[in-house]
């Protein structure tokens, strides 16, 4: 065991990325601790990523990049406007409320700052707003996408711990609108203290039915794809198989050849998204299995419950574990790590799998936007061509509404096992 995690530690720090770490770490254990076994290597392999349901992750992907390239984000800045730019720091109201519609859309906190932050950076620079402040909101509440069903995380997570898609869907729900209310609140509150300007759109009959016109087919989209799983019309896969067919053809109305255009260079890029995460799973369930020969859960389980912690205290000091392993782990990678080896010891002391689930994924959430990692935070400085360190100061305020709707769901679990209920009695 001290072999595994040390090994996994020192390649870590020298940079190695983290699923050639995880498969040199495992087969230094099989070299040195179990020679005879060295033959399973290849089988382990093949078993980590030998799942039907892995098939909805690259389909995810592609719907985030149809949603991109079908001129669908313009349409949902324009509707987020019209309710919240007339008040102080519309633009920013506007930053957060696109990123709750689109999170609810694409699935992927990267594809929401990479979308919105294109368009609404630079417009609110040009605005008078501060880069470190359009550039900050548009990071922290990209981590939305990854709450908010749908979710890519949430599926990582849901193979992972045997748990239903449709169950975690829904229990994001209520934790990932908290953050969006918590981050609006902030902004506003900012807004107001530095008198940053107002984007008032009149707010008449006609202007009303042209949003609706325009955005409404979109807005309606998330509910079909979580709807579909929640009620068991469609699995995840076929579900995001639908998402990719009504991106695509709502995109063609939209703007017409130009997304089916762009739609080979799309599907590149999910190709190799996909082949990146698949691979860290792959060496990751080899990882995990090597933990489990170790019984590493099982002890880690057993210590927990004889500190006679209860399922609040416990899930508190997860959290914060959580927290800090986000800021050095990528969230894929983070959620196939943890979840082998805390959730045994939260389910131990009674806690559901849903609620550690969506506490695991809001917690990573958070990371993505903390250096030096964060895959949000790096996908934004590119965009805005700032450094990762003046982002992160920028988007530090609003991440403190993260922070507080983690807090709230360790010590309030029906925040996200209420809706889960109603629907799976």
């Amino acid at each position: 065991m001290i072999l595994l995690l040390v090994s996994l530690f020192i390649l870590l720090f020298l940079g190695v990325p983290i699923a050639y770490a995880l498969g040199l770490s495992a087969l230094s254990y099989f070299l040195i601790e179990q020679p005879m076994l060295i033959g399973i290597l290849p089988q382990r392999l093949f078993a980590g990523i030998n799942n039907y349901a892995l098939i909805s992750l690259p389909l995810f992907i592609l719907m985030g990049f149809v949603m991109n390239i079908g001129g669908i984000t313009e349409r949902l800045l324009n509707l987020s406007l019209f309710f919240v730019g007339r008040f102080k720091g519309g633009l920013g109201l506007v930053n957060v409320v696109a990123s709750m519609i689109f999170g609810g859309i694409s699935g992927s906190s990267a594809s929401d700052t990479a979308s919105i932050g294109s368009v609404l950076i630079p417009e609110m620079k040009k605005r008078g707003y501060p880069a470190s402040f359009a550039a900050g909101i548009t990071v922290a509440s990209s981590t939305m996408g990854m709450v908010i069903p749908p979710s890519v995380p949430m599926v990582i997570y849901a193979i992972v711990a045997q748990e239903s898609v449709g169950q975690l869907f829904l229990g994001g729900l209520i934790p990932g609108l908290l953050i969006g209310v918590f981050q609006l609140a902030i902004v506003y509150w900012v807004s107001k203290r530095k008198n940053f300007p107002t984007q008032p759109i009149a707010w008449t009959f006609e202007n009303a039915i042209a949003q609706v016109k325009g955005a409404g087919l979109v807005v309606i989209m998330p509910i079909l794809i979580v709807g579909s799983v929640v009620f068991g019309i469609a699995t995840p896969t076929e579900s995001a198989g639908l998402g990719v067919l009504y991106g695509l053809i709502l995109g063609f109305f939209l703007t017409g050849l130009g997304s089916l255009k762009r739609l080979p260079e799309s599907m590149r890029v999910a190709i190799l998204t996909s082949a990146k995460i698949m691979m860290i799973i792959a060496f990751s369930q080899l990882y995990i299995w090597v933990l489990a020969l170790e019984r590493v859960p099982d002890m880690l389980a057993a210590y927990v419950v004889s500190l006679d912690l209860g399922p609040t205290a416990l899930m508190l000091v997860i959290a914060v574990v959580i927290l800090i392993a986000g800021t050095f782990i990528d969230v894929s990678p983070a959620i196939l790590l943890l979840t082998p080896v805390l959730l045994p010891a939260a389910t131990a002391t009674g806690v559901s799998g849903v609620q550690f689930g969506v506490v695991l994924v809001s917690g990573l959430a958070v990371g993505a936007c903390t250096p030096p990692v964060g895959n949000c935070l790096n996908v934004c400085a590119a965009i805005a061509r700032m450094g990762i360190g003046s982002i992160f100061l920028g988007a530090a305020p609003f991440l403190l509404g993260n922070v507080a709707v983690l807090i709230l769901i360790c010590l309030f679990p029906q925040l996200v096992l209420w809706v889960p209920s109603l629907v799976f009695p």
